[in-house]
């Protein structure tokens, strides 16, 4: 299971629409803000997590900190437009198994999660 946490509605859906057909995806989920990926994570267990850094409500770096506190066992996959060296640093050093800029390396994601499943 793949949750994609992003507040863009089109990145939510080409995301969605790349991952059809990878094998051992199964379910797809996603959330908009922090609050409801928080919800998602407690109501499922998804082996793999796509987080935004901007959200509405507090940002993916939070959603980070708290997966690798509370469901160590998910990877997590960065996919930002705040790719700087600081950011990219900071999620590395929280635990975030990938960190991918979402104008240069967005094309990545699919491989990338069928290598892990």
């Amino acid at each position: 299971m793949v949750l994609i946490v992003d507040d863009s509605p089109i990145i939510i859906e080409r995301l969605k629409s790349m991952l059809t057909g990878v094998e051992n995806v199964g379910t797809v989920i996603y959330a908009s803000t922090y609050s409801r990926a928080i919800l998602l994570l407690a109501e499922n267990n998804p082996d793999i997590a796509v987080l935004d850094i901007n959200l509405p409500d507090k940002n993916g770096i939070e959603i980070l900190r708290y997966i690798k506190k509370n469901h160590v066992a998910i990877t997590v996959i960065m996919l930002t437009n705040q790719a700087a060296d600081y950011y990219r640093n900071l999620c590395k050093l929280l635990g975030a198994e990938y960190f991918l800029d979402k104008s240069t390396e967005f094309e990545k994601v699919p491989a990338i999660i069928s290598s892990l499943a």
